[in-house]
């Protein structure tokens, strides 16, 4: 599975973020190997739009988020972000351009500095950027905080500690919106939380989205979440992108036989409902030797010769639907009597 191109790609004006054969590699010791971390995926995000990046552990999708933040840099590939290439971009030029994208991270309480009290954490990237008065800055940090759900007054006077993990990820997501970024990129922002208080943090996004205005890529392990906040949705397996589809397309018709094993694999809360077997077996090569031709094919139902030895390409399949396989489950008779 999984292959290169850029079918997918979209020719408009609302283009906020484009990412082109990115490729991130990270050393092995002193062997001379490297973990493919990343192997030239390309993708683009309108503006408004949420894009979900879905798959299992190791494919790559929290390292393509903090690549489009430099964090670290790629090792090639473009990454434009409201028309400028940030891959060419350099101290103070970098450090401005994130201004505009932030990240939400996994784990909340440990991405807040324990020694400082909450209200001191949401405002110091608006003290370390100079925005606006001192009284401003207040009101803007009290405003953002009142939406979150949480109360100014008491995050005047605690640390992240006396929170719970619900309320450490809404005040990490009002650190996000003080310097009003038009691009947030959420990495598992909720697969630490209780299924009760995901529903309140996602809705919250949801909501938050439509009053500022943003673009969201979110990461996520959980088809189900992803499937209802995202518009578009894209498959990563092993360093590559499988299927690219709008969220409705993609769970009514995978096309990826990955991507079919992903939506097979997610519980269903009713004891009535058969339990569809799969049979996808084995573990993911490494990354540090994939395999070659379609890096899915040590665990394809479907596999042949030719996937054995010929990378497929992405290509589209329906409207807005892209994937790269060389014997997708839809077949050209489906797609003509859909």
């Amino acid at each position: 599975m999984a292959g290169t191109g850029k079918a997918h790609l979209r020719d408009s004006p609302d283009v906020l973020l484009r990412i082109e054969d990115l490729v991130v590699e990270f050393p092995v010791g002193r062997t001379g190997l490297k973990v493919h971390a990343v192997s030239g995926i390309s993708l683009d995000v309108l503006r408004g739009e949420t894009l979900g990046l879905v798959g299992e552990s190791g494919c790559g999708k929290s390292t393509t988020g903090r690549a489009i933040m430099q964090l670290p840099r790629p090792t090639s590939g473009s990454i434009q972000f409201e028309g400028k290439e940030l891959t060419a971009m350099t101290g103070d030029a970098m450090r401005e351009a994130r201004t505009r994208m932030q990240m939400i991270f996994q784990d909340p309480i440990s991405s807040l500095n324990p020694r400082r009290k909450v209200r001191q954490i949401v405002m110091e990237p608006l003290n370390i950027w100079k925005r606006g008065t001192d009284a401003e800055r207040s009101q803007k940090v009290d405003g953002i905080l009142e939406e979150v759900g949480i109360d100014p007054m008491r995050a005047a006077e605690s640390q992240p500690h006396q929170f719970s993990g619900g309320q450490c990820q809404r005040i990490s997501i009002a650190r996000s919106l003080v310097l009003d970024p038009s691009l947030i990129i959420c990495d598992e922002p909720v697969s630490a939380l209780d299924v009760s208080v995901q529903a309140q943090v996602l809705n919250l996004l949801e909501d938050l989205k439509a009053e500022y205005g943003l673009t969201l890529i979110f990461i996520a392990h959980d088809l189900a979440v992803v499937k209802n906040i995202s518009d578009r949705v894209a498959v990563m397996y092993l360093g590559k992108i499988c299927e690219v589809a709008p969220s409705d397309v993609l769970y009514e018709s995978p096309a990826h036989h990955y991507t079919s094993v992903l939506l097979n694999s997610i519980p269903v809360p009713d004891p009535e409902v058969a339990v569809t077997k799969t049979s996808i077996e084995g573990e993911p090569p490494s990354p540090v030797l994939p395999p070659p031709g379609c890096r899915f094919n040590t665990r394809c139902p479907a596999v042949q010769d030719v996937c054995r030895s010929e990378e497929p390409q992405l290509r589209a399949v329906g409207d807005g639907h892209f994937v790269a396989c060389h014997f997708p489950t839809i077949t050209p008779v489906e797609l003509t009597t859909r």
